[in-house]
């Protein structure tokens, strides 16, 4: 009877895994030759261990990745890429996010920018980073909609929020001036104060050009590139093609 109520309370203060384990504790023989301290350490470590498991858990739902298995150990360094592998490992460590530092991933279409990303994002989010995935036309889009709905301020807090923001698509196509000035706005709120991870078709001398406005373009570069690692994805054929079923077409 003391035993359930024990298992009661446990739950009722959620401590569900630490009710499970303790009672399987009690129908182990070989758990009641261990002392008190390390009986009571396997039941802490039990609680520990689920809720760091369901608290990445949430982390990576709410950091929307493209792709939500990417992960750093999975990256290909094929040599016609021409990826620094001690490079993605310093980024892994995530000091870049610690300094507010910025990443500019640039290639081609298919050459796995969309994937190193999120790998970085997920290894950011292991270290309890909160990381948001984004592209770039749908965040615009967002802010669009926000602003005939009064909500504009609400939502693009979130954009400047997180730790680390990742803009996928990064000016695939030419900005209105009302669209620029948005980015502007989210340059500005994260500047020293997060990280951003741009996936890019183009170099930096292209962006300009897709912005438009030249004095907004020079206010955007100027608080992104400076304090930017840049790293060039080289690409032969596409990283989907190389990797995906069909590699006949």
């Amino acid at each position: 009877m003391l035993t359930e109520n024990t298992i009661s309370k446990l739950r009722e203060i959620r401590l569900g895994t630490m009710a499970e384990a303790f009672r399987e504790q009690l129908t182990n023989p070989e758990i009641s030759s261990l002392s008190f301290e390390d009986r009571f350490g396997l039941l802490v470590d039990a609680e520990w261990t689920t809720r760091k498991n369901n608290t990445l858990a949430r982390m990576i739902k709410k950091a929307q990745f493209a792709d939500p298995s990417a992960c750093i150990e999975n990256i290909s360094y094929l040599p016609q890429r021409n990826l620094d592998k001690a490079q993605i490992a310093r980024f892994a460590e995530c000091v870049y996010i610690h300094e507010h530092h910025n990443i500019l991933l640039m290639g081609a279409t298919g050459c796995g920018k969309t994937y190193l990303a999120c790998a970085l994002g997920m290894a950011a989010v292991r270290k309890s980073y909160q990381v948001r995935y984004v592209r770039l036309p749908e965040l615009l889009t967002d802010l669009a909609i926000a602003r005939t709905t009064g909500t504009y301020s609400k939502v693009i807090e979130q954009y400047k929020k997180p730790a680390l923001l990742i803009l996928d698509e990064w000016l695939l196509y030419r900005l209105e001036e009302s669209q620029a000035r948005d980015l502007l706005e989210i340059a500005e709120g994260r500047y020293k104060k997060g990280s951003i991870i741009f996936c890019s078709q183009f170099g930096v001398k292209g962006w300009r050009d897709k912005i438009g406005s030249q004095i907004v373009a020079d206010a955007i570069c100027d608080r992104i590139v400076h304090d930017s690692y840049r790293v060039v994805i080289e690409c032969r054929e596409s990283m989907r093609k190389l990797f995906g079923i069909d590699k006949e077409s």
